[in-house]
């Protein structure tokens, strides 16, 4: 790992995975919900290890506006709130050297299943206490973890300094379903009622719940988009799920997961997205016009 950066201070402990370190930093940040970094410690152990192909395919989704001159073997970058590591993964292929952060129990699974990647270093901590001096990075993803904390502005005020100047950020938010109708809006609401009850269930019942949801919802509502796009049908990119019509079974049910069984979700206009990115100090902000919504890339000023 000869291009990992120092770390700014020394862990609390380490802990072995699969021949790898995992460092370990005291957090306490107001960056943070416990319930909702408990959840997605429960998620992440359920949904640990995706297909390869899929992690590519999907990686390309985010990555679509992200110049090759960005990626590099001298490039270091981060993963903050690395999840299950399939993002750290599809990184580390592209870049010099990935640290990959994540304040929850998912990283110890993250190493375990990734542990072969030999430019990554494994980190357990959140973005309010990251271990790495301001300007140390060329590059950090973050795709679909901030809009999971009580200040999603705030967390990106203490994410950017980490860049070097004229670094680079892509960031993943969920949307405020922009452009979208008064009846999705209304189903989609509704799902919101559910989300709020089935996310205080037990992790077993919790789990159980959103399976049956991927079953009964995604799975039928991606059968509809494909047999709409297969015929030609005009807009069938604005049926619902439709997002997931080309995903795998483990995504769907992932995703009903994340979706269902998280506490605390925000979701931000592309406007909002904007003005938070700008006022975190990025500029050259540029929206990806595909799904997902909004993921977008922004310069160190």
């Amino acid at each position: 790992m000869k291009l990992a950066p120092p770390h700014s201070r020394p862990p609390v402990g380490t802990r072995r995975v699969r021949g790898n370190e995992v460092y370990l930093f005291g957090t306490g940040s107001d960056h943070r919900d416990e319930r909702t970094i408990g959840a997605f410690g429960e998620e992440w152990e359920k949904f640990s290890t995706f297909d390869p192909a899929e992690i590519e395919h999907v990686g390309a989704e985010y990555f679509d506006i992200v110049p090759p001159e960005l990626l590099g073997p001298q490039v270091v970058a981060m993963d903050l709130g690395c999840g299950s590591g399939r993002w750290t993964r599809y990184l580390a292929g592209r870049v010099g050297h990935v640290e990959a952060l994540d304040p929850s129990e998912a990283v110890f699974h993250a190493a375990n299943t990734h542990g072969d990647l030999p430019n990554v270093r494994w980190n357990q901590a959140d973005v309010g206490g990251i271990p790495f001096a301001d300007g140390t990075f060329d590059l950090i993803i973050c795709l679909g973890v901030l809009h999971h904390v009580p200040d999603t502005a705030g967390a990106l005020a203490r994410l950017v300094p980490k860049l070097k100047p004229g670094g680079h950020l892509l960031l993943y938010l969920y949307y405020a379903l922009d452009g979208r109708g008064p009846l999705f809006r209304a189903l989609f609401a509704l799902s919101g009622l559910f989300r709020r009850v089935i996310s205080a269930m037990p992790g077993g019942l919790k789990r159980l719940v959103c399976d049956v949801i991927a079953f009964t919802v995604y799975v039928p509502a991606c059968g509809l988009a494909r047999m709409a796009r297969a015929v030609g049908i005009k807009g069938w990119q604005r049926l619902p799920l439709s997002y997931y019509h080309d995903k795998s079974l483990t995504v769907l049910r992932n995703d009903a997961l994340d979706r269902f069984g998280t506490p605390l979700e925000q979701r931000f206009t592309r406007a909002e997205v904007e003005r938070m990115m700008r006022d975190a100090g990025l500029t050259s902000i540029v929206f990806s016009p595909a799904a997902p919504y909004w993921h977008a890339l922004g310069r160190r000023i």
